[in-house]
């Protein structure tokens, strides 16, 4: 494959806001008028959301870059494929359980990975209505009133405050060690990988999490924060490379730049 230009990113990207948007809108659409849920054989939920929105997102991707390959969360393609370097990873979903139930933190996501990193990734949140997207270094946005607001995770939380996302309400010794060090003053459960972004906007100060669900969960908010000025890492402050075996997570720990 040809090097991608930063202009390429952003034609690609630009083509998929739209198209996140679209995806987005049928989602809720589709959970108005009642969602169809069945049960995958690890135990999780699917809907047609996640399968409708699954084939919009990837046919765009596939007429935008017909000669990467796909790995999504709701496909079987390319998940035996251990020698991917360059690939898109979907997840048309996450917070399946969100959406399931009426709330609003889901999230539609894709990440375009180069060399085992993220370097196109993009988030819409359909029900808050909040799209998030980068295409490289110092090139991360939220789209706000049809204008792109630059995100650079600028603390805009109160002096003196550490405000964390965690993706539960009882922290286990090892996050809770970790907001100790931190010295989180307060903490919101959160799900999906808008964490990414609340951190990536200022709105939050730091995400920490133990190896746990999928590399497709993150990828796409890991470019959002990183290009944004942020740091993901895994708890021993290693930088996280995608492709692995079975597309697992290591540990995570996200933080705001100021917190470097």
């Amino acid at each position: 494959m040809k090097i991608m230009e930063l202009e390429d990113k952003k034609r690609i990207v630009d083509a998929l806001n739209k198209n996140f948007i679209e995806a987005g809108e049928l989602s809720i659409d589709l959970r108005k008028k009642g969602l169809k849920e069945t049960i995958k054989s690890d135990n999780t939920p699917v809907t047609n959301g996640d399968l409708e929105v699954n084939e919009i997102i990837t046919n765009k991707i596939k007429e935008l870059t017909s000669e990467i390959p796909i790995v999504s969360e709701e496909s079987s393609l390319n998940k035996k494929n251990e020698l991917l370097e360059t690939f898109w990873l979907i997840d048309p979903i996450d917070g399946t359980y969100d959406y399931i139930h009426n709330k609003d933190e889901f999230t539609i996501n894709a990440s375009l990975i180069i060399n085992k990193k993220p370097e196109i990734g993009i988030i819409y949140a359909p029900a808050k209505e909040r799209l998030f997207y980068t295409y490289g270094k110092n090139y991360s946005f939220e789209k706000v009133d049809n204008n792109e607001k630059v995100l650079d995770c600028k603390k805009i939380t109160k002096h003196g405050e550490v405000k964390a996302v965690s993706y539960s309400d009882k922290l286990k010794p090892i996050i809770q060690k970790f907001h100790e060090e931190f010295k989180v003053t307060e903490f919101k459960k959160m799900k999906s990988s808008f964490k990414f972004c609340v951190v990536a906007t200022g709105e939050y100060d730091l995400y920490v999490a133990e190896p746990r669900a999928s590399e497709w969960d993150i990828a796409a908010g890991h470019a959002i924060l990183q290009n944004a000025g942020g740091s993901v890492t895994d708890f021993d402050g290693n930088e996280i490379l995608y492709g692995k075996k079975d597309f697992k997570n290591p540990s995570l720990i996200l933080k705001r730049s100021s917190l470097l």
